[in-house]
């Protein structure tokens, strides 16, 4: 079974690839977002987000090297550089706003000189610490950071708040951590690059995938916004987002019409699960998970079981997964469901002044490709008109191969856009 919304890999373990690798480990809600908000504008302030506490070599590979490991995934554009990548575990705030650490990687070229342009990829989705890029060799979001880098990139890949090496529990599906962890991220990079006798430029393009496409929408209009002093925006690439979840993602995963029901039943529980710690929608999982699952889940989503884990335990529905009381609430929210959910909405609410370009399939069985419509017609309403690119549906149109497809595309339209 292909898991992209909820896989750490774009497909498959990565064998034969001549990898360095070491790792450091890292020890280790209340509240909601208004106090979220006030404890970032402290840890602005003074509390040193971006500085880097460690770099860590993970990879080192020559053109040959790379052309191996990104060929036995089926990304096969000839490498212009080799590459050296690090874990970077770095200074950021917590979804309530408090300093705590972070984990990502960066992969730099090594056979180009002079400052670089980097790109931002956001991950999908993790339920496990080590499937993050920065700490797994095959992990997607180091894939893509290879990637980006072979082609002459700076490729830079957060893992989030609590995955990798970072501590605490994965606020997931919370936009603005997501946003803020990823920033933070772009600043330690350039603290690397220095490091490495290399710059990076002020303009960052940003993309990401399925999770990583709603964190991708945030990051960039925290970019514009102006978050950082030096950092800006240059343009806009997400691919197959979860922009929508309130009127296009919850919808079609409990209709069970359109998407893979096991697929909607893991989001779910690990959405539930993450969204009661910061937002406290019950005080027992008997209130929102059906028995024998209200006595495990919670325990599934601790940060240190994979999918490969998880997805025998679940059950194959959302129906057989949740209470009918938490279902009826589903689709129709209110109180601290509604919060939790407008926390991850709402990421196509601006108006990006640089180049968009958003990827999606329209036969994806994962996120639906009604997020990817509505992001449109929101970004639409504000002035913009960002370009659309749709897989269309039948085959090689599923949730992964959008992933496949658009890491190509996305390089391509990158190098195209005025420098």
């Amino acid at each position: 079974m292909k898991m992209s919304f909820v896989s750490g890999r774009i497909s498959r373990v990565l064998l034969g690839t001549a990898l360095v690798v070491s790792g450091a480990g890292c020890a280790a809600r209340s509240g909601g977002h208004a106090a979220a908000a006030a404890g970032r504008s402290d840890a602005d302030a003074g509390g040193g987000r971006g500085t880097v506490v460690s770099v860590t070599p993970v990879v080192r590979m020559s053109r040959a090297q790379v052309r191996d490991y990104l060929g036995d995934e089926g990304l096969t554009s000839p490498p212009r550089s080799g590459v050296s990548g690090f874990k970077v575990l770095y200074r950021t705030v917590s979804a309530t706003g408090r300093p705590t650490l972070a984990s990502g990687v960066v992969v730099l070229p090594s056979d180009t000189t002079g400052t670089l342009r980097a790109v931002s990829f956001t991950h999908g989705t993790h339920a496990g610490r080590s499937t993050a890029g920065s700490v797994a060799a095959d992990g997607q979001s180091r894939i893509a950071a290879v990637y980006y880098a072979a082609a002459g990139y700076a490729g830079v890949a957060p893992d989030y708040l609590g995955l990798g090496e970072g501590p605490g529990a994965h606020p997931y599906l919370d936009a603005e951590s997501e946003a803020s962890a990823s920033l933070d991220m772009l600043r330690a990079a350039r603290d690397v690059a220095t490091r490495q006798g290399r710059g990076l430029e002020r303009r960052v393009l940003v993309t990401g995938f399925s999770q990583g496409g709603q964190a991708a929408m945030a990051l960039g209009r925290q970019l514009q916004r102006g978050a950082d002093p030096y950092l800006r925006l240059g343009a806009l690439a997400p691919v197959s987002g979860t922009y929508d979840l309130r009127r296009a993602q919850l919808p079609a995963s409990l209709s069970g019409d359109s998407l893979d029901p096991r697929v909607s039943a893991f989001n779910l529980a690990y959405a539930t699960v993450a969204w009661n710690r910061l937002h406290h929608l019950y005080k027992d999982p008997s209130e929102v998970f059906q028995a024998p699952y209200d006595t495990t889940v919670e325990q599934l989503f601790d940060g240190s079981h994979d999918e490969s884990d998880i997805f025998p335990q679940l059950p194959a529905s959302p129906e057989e997964l949740v209470t009918p009381r938490y279902l009826h609430w589903l689709k129709q929210p209110s109180g601290a469901l509604l919060r939790a959910i407008r926390a991850a909405d709402g990421t196509c609410d601006w108006a990006p002044d640089v180049p968009i370009r958003l990827y999606g399939a329209s036969g994806d069985e994962q996120v639906t490709y009604g997020n990817t419509r509505n992001c449109v017609r929101a970004l639409r309403a504000r002035g913009t008109r960002p370009q659309v690119v749709d897989y269309g549906t039948g085959s090689g149109t599923d949730h992964f191969a959008t992933l496949h497809r658009a890491l190509p595309d996305t390089l391509h339209w990158f190098r195209a856009l005025p420098a």
